[in-house]
């Protein structure tokens, strides 16, 4: 009996650094949110970038960014704070939220100050 190799499922909701460039080259309209620190996002940061906290998520995304249908684009320094926000994201309805994990794995431009 063949039996094929079980592969473990695919978010579609988590982008590499090269599909998350494309979105945003590509569709007018996209929000990119670091939910960084605000020392980390003075550091280095994606230009274009909003800065959004992972602990402020929750509390101000709301009233911070009330248009659910735009297109959302969430990253960190690893993946992890991302991949939270865009559940608390979800959570509250937004329709098109994507994690691109980690500023760590962005091969293009970045900004400092």
């Amino acid at each position: 009996m063949d039996q094929k190799k079980q592969q473990p499922p695919h978010d579609r909701y988590v982008l590499s650094a090269l599909d998350g460039k494309k979105i945003m080259d590509q569709e007018e309209g996209t929000i990119l949110l670091d939910v960084r620190t605000e020392m980390e996002y003075q550091s280095i940061r994606i230009p274009n970038a909003f800065l959004l906290p992972v602990d402020d998520v929750i509390d101000l995304v709301e009233d911070l960014y009330p248009n659910k249908d735009l297109i959302y684009i969430i990253y960190c320094r690893s993946g992890v704070r991302s991949a939270y926000a865009r559940r608390v994201m979800k959570h509250l309805g937004y329709h098109h939220v994507y994690d691109m994990g980690g500023i760590i794995d962005w091969p293009y431009e970045k900004i400092s100050g």
